[in-house]
């Protein structure tokens, strides 16, 4: 029975880190189809495969929930799932736009670890979770990110920020505010995971379509690359991350998760580095040091200040990381812990 555990939480710990691998690789691919196709026929390409794969997801499973309710009415969404998902909708597709033209404006590494600030961007904006405020620790986090940012941002030496960069950072803020809608728009409602998702691929996929038609005869002229790409960021990097994070998610802690999903930037500025001929130089290896140690502290001094706050005043528990370019996160794990 020990083995059998032991087995299960290695396999559910593989399958976060592999989440987070992939989230860590949808830079370097998003890198590559902007180099290829406009930005916006990449998002919007990118929402439909998505939206497609989704719909599909909830057709197999309302079906399964018409026969379980022997022939009533099965909503495909609520209204509370409406009331949430068209506002997400929107911020998420904000995130996007902004992220993917980040990355095609920067290095893959680098937009790894500047979005990882949202970490502790999300913090200071969740003020309705955290009464009284944050400890100073957590400042100091902030603090040793934002030194990290101008570490990186220097490249070969210090100079102006690149325009990437700095489109980098405003995607970290756009999605910390996201983030943080997400759980005011989700907290104790009944709203299906997968069911927002799918909202929100749909949403996103209506928002892009009008500025990407006059570009999108140029899909017809990209290559075989170019569509791997795309589809790997649709069915890869955000349906199967979604879906297996979730899976693994319910088998685990949210801390634990996160701690491990939380390696995305690692991965990120791996894959840059190893696939993408990105250059390791000494500031930016410090700046990517100083921006994982920043995250993973600021992360743990706020898990801790709400574990503390808690018997006072009950509040759900941080997000998880979310979703690098992806479809659309999960809602954050309230009650049992899941995303």
């Amino acid at each position: 029975m020990h083995r059998s555990r032991v087995s299960d939480s290695r396999r559910t710990d593989a399958v976060l880190l592999l989440v987070a691998l992939v989230w860590g690789s949808s830079y370097l691919s998003a890198q590559t189809a902007t180099s290829a196709l406009p930005v916006l026929v990449v998002l919007f390409a990118r929402y439909a495969f998505s939206a497609l794969a989704c719909l599909g997801l909830v057709a197999a499973g309302r079906g399964k929930e018409g026969q379980r309710e022997q022939g009533r009415g099965v909503r495909l969404w609520t209204r509370e799932e409406v009331r949430a998902g068209l506002p997400l909708g929107l911020t998420q597709a904000a995130v996007l736009v902004v992220e993917t033209y980040g990355v095609a404006h920067t290095t893959a590494a680098n937009a790894g670890l500047i979005i990882s600030l949202t970490i502790v961007l999300t913090p200071l904006l969740d003020r309705a979770g955290h009464p009284g405020g944050l400890p100073p620790a957590f400042y100091a986090a902030a603090g040793v990110c934002v030194l990290a940012v101008g570490l990186l941002m220097s490249g070969n030496g210090f100079h102006a920020p690149r325009l990437g960069d700095l489109l980098m950072l405003g995607a970290a803020l756009v999605r910390a505010v996201h983030v943080a809608l997400v759980g005011r728009l989700t907290t104790g409602r009944p709203i299906r995971p997968l069911h927002l998702t799918t909202l929100q691929t749909v949403i996103g996929t209506v928002v892009f379509l009008p500025a990407a038609a006059p570009s999108l005869p140029t899909l017809t002229r990209a290559d075989a690359g170019t569509w791997t790409q795309l589809l790997y960021l649709a069915l890869f990097c955000s349906v199967f991350a979604f879906l297996a994070q979730t899976w693994a998610v319910q088998r685990t802690s949210a801390s634990r998760a996160s701690l491990l999903l939380g390696t995305e930037p690692i991965w990120a500025a791996a894959i840059g580095i190893a696939l993408g001929g990105e250059h390791l130089t000494v500031l930016t290896a410090l700046g990517a040091t100083l921006m994982v140690t920043g995250t993973y502290w600021g992360q743990s001094v706020e898990r801790a200040h709400r574990a503390r706050v808690a018997p006072q005043r009950i509040s759900p528990p941080p997000p998880l990381p979310v979703p690098s370019l992806g479809a659309a996160p999960p809602a954050p794990p309230y009650g049992p812990e899941r995303a």
